[in-house]
């Protein structure tokens, strides 16, 4: 084997082991995470799990009790409305049938049946007459709750000797006064009965029921009913005080969980625990069979990428032996860039000067430009102020019409008040006539009555007088009539004549205002227009420096690029030794 094969070894080798190492600590890392992961999502699992399952066994005992509580509370309402023991046995006889999980309902006074009281029991169970019941645990609790429910302590049943707990409830008679405790017995037997038919979170789960001090009510061994405490034979590191909270409780430790529910408003609670391993062990075995994967996938992935790496080598070589046969072509080229580039160089000098020229040409375009756009806009201007002349005259042109119209309508009105005139002046001569004609009929008579009717002859003379100047007066006064009507109508043929004037000169102003707004229209699109040029005038100009400042750019690229391709000769020397370098 000769060195050159040897080294090829030495690389391979070294290849795998750069290939494998990075991959295999990414999966031993991958794994660890995954299994912090994985056991922390386990741990809020089974505290959600334990806490469910509780909360869920204690809503259902809960349940349980609430006939019991039910029938406790309507015996107490029916209790304070009569004090009949007929009625009140019979109540709780009918009561004691609907209670489950329960001995039965009982009713009894504060003294025994030997002293006058009274007992009466849904199971029929008759009490020793010196059995006094206001001694019992019951009774107590009840009254010292003072109307509220009241559970007892786990105490042996008279009448059947089982362990149980009372709920009971103190009776406040028709009188106010307390006359009795009525009570339904919950045989802790039955309790856990209800336990054992729940499934425990997990295999190696338990589940029991414990009083506020941790003493248990439930337990598979009947006999540590009362006699022991959970917490004294728990593993779990808290105490009764810290653990039994009214709101529940769940946690784990290394090797255990553990979870704590109240039941409803009783001194009661549920408590389960069991091992952890329950629920890791799956867990830990899908880690370590993910972890199993994981390095045979690594080992898989080094070898197929060590072939790679192989071919690529290979590739490396072929190619080394292509860039010495092109860097000879190289060096070629870069001398015909060279003399390329400075053509090129000196054809962009002149491109730039051109560009330079175009550049000021456009800036001289631009300031005419601006000096058009400042004419149109004062002609704009002066437009504006000529068509809000014209409307201020054509505003007035219709109010001479207007005053024309009224003098016009006025002058009619006089007319038709004159024709009135003219009527009652005709009844004026119509009277005056009449009036002659009296007087002289008059004068004839008195002319006949001789010198008594002297007298008359004057006053139908003076009459007849007047009469003649009335008829001369109306006679005047209608000629002035007649010359009134003849002026009249000549000024409503005036005063027409003129309001078709006007109304033709308001037609030319109108024609005239459409004129300067078409101008003033013009010169805005004049103005917008050469606003318009001068922005794409001042565009170009910013283009053409853009355009220049590219080319003195490339100018520069150029001149690089012609003392650059004079080092690729250079250059195409050095890369045949990286060529060869490829091939070893």
């Amino acid at each position: 084997m000769n060195s050159q094969d040897s080294k090829r070894q030495r690389n391979n080798r070294k290849l795998f082991l750069g290939v494998f190492l990075p991959l295999l600590a990414v999966t031993f890392v991958a794994c660890t995470a995954f299994a912090v992961l994985a056991l922390r999502i386990t741990n809020r699992y089974v505290s959600a799990e334990t806490a469910r399952i509780t909360g869920q066994l204690a809503d259902s005992i809960e349940m349980k009790f609430v006939p019991a509580v039910t029938n406790v509370e309507d015996f107490a309402v029916t209790a304070a409305y009569t004090d009949d023991g007929e009625i009140l046995n019979m109540v709780i006889h009918m009561m004691g049938t609907s209670i489950p999980y329960a001995r039965g309902i009982y009713y009894g006074t504060g003294t025994s049946r030997r002293n006058g009281g009274v007992f009466y029991d849904s199971a029929n169970w008759v009490p020793p007459e010196d059995w006094d019941p206001s001694q019992r645990g019951w009774y107590k609790e009840a009254i010292a709750c003072r109307g509220g429910i009241a559970y007892s302590v786990p105490y042996v049943d008279a009448d059947t000797g089982r362990l149980c707990v009372g709920i009971s409830r103190h009776i406040v008679g028709p009188s106010g006064a307390v006359t009795g405790v009525v009570s339904v017995d919950i045989l802790l037997n039955r309790l856990t009965a209800l336990i054992d038919e729940t499934t425990p979170p997990s295999a190696g789960g338990r589940i029991y029921i414990v009083n506020n001090d941790g003493t248990y009510l439930t337990n598979p061994d009947m006999s540590r009913i009362m006699t022991a405490n959970y917490f004294d034979e728990s593993p779990i590191p808290v105490k009764a005080g810290d653990y039994l909270k009214a709101d529940g409780s769940a946690f784990q430790d290394k090797s255990r969980y553990y979870a704590a529910s109240k039941i409803g408003e009783s001194p009661w609670y549920v408590v389960v625990e069991g091992p952890l391993a329950d629920f890791t062990g799956r867990i830990k075995r899908i880690v370590y069979i993910f972890e199993f994967a994981l390095v045979v996938f690594c080992i898989v992935c080094s070898l197929l990428n060590l072939r790679n790496f192989k071919a690529m080598r290979r590739g490396e070589r072929e190619t080394g032996e292509q860039i010495l046969a092109e860097t000879q072509n190289l060096a070629v080229a870069a001398r015909q860039n060279a003399a390329t580039g400075q053509e090129q160089s000196a054809s962009i000098k002149e491109i730039v000067a051109t560009m330079e020229d175009n550049n000021a040409l456009a800036e001289n375009i631009s300031v005419k430009i601006q000096d058009v756009a400042g004419v149109a806009e004062k002609t704009s201007g002066d437009v504006a102020d000529g068509v809000s002349h014209l409307e201020k005259n054509v505003a007035q042109l219709h109010e001479i019409a207007a005053a024309n119209q009224d003098t016009i309508d006025g002058i009619k009105v006089l007319g038709d008040r004159i024709n009135n005139i003219w009527d009652i002046v005709t009844l004026i001569n119509s009277v005056a006539d009449q009036a002659k004609i009296i007087a002289f009929n008059a004068e004839l008579e008195a002319s006949s009555a001789g010198e008594a009717g002297k007298s008359f002859h004057i006053v139908a003379t003076e009459i007849r007088r007047l009469a003649d100047g009335i008829i001369d007066g109306t006679k005047e006064i209608k000629e002035k009539i007649n010359e009134i009507q003849q002026s009249s109508d000549r000024l409503i043929i005036a005063s027409e004549s003129g309001t078709e004037k006007i109304r033709e000169g308001v037609e030319n102003a109108n024609a005239l205002a459409e004129r300067f707004l078409s101008i003033r229209h013009s010169s805005e699109m004049t103005a917008g227009s050469a606003g318009d040029i001068t922005s794409i005038i001042r565009q170009q100009a910013a283009s053409s420096e853009q355009i220049l400042a590219t080319l003195r750019q490339l100018a520069a690229g150029v001149e690089s690029f012609t003392s650059a391709t004079e080092g690729i000769s250079a250059a195409s020397e050095k890369l045949k030794d990286i060529a060869g370098r490829f091939e070893g």
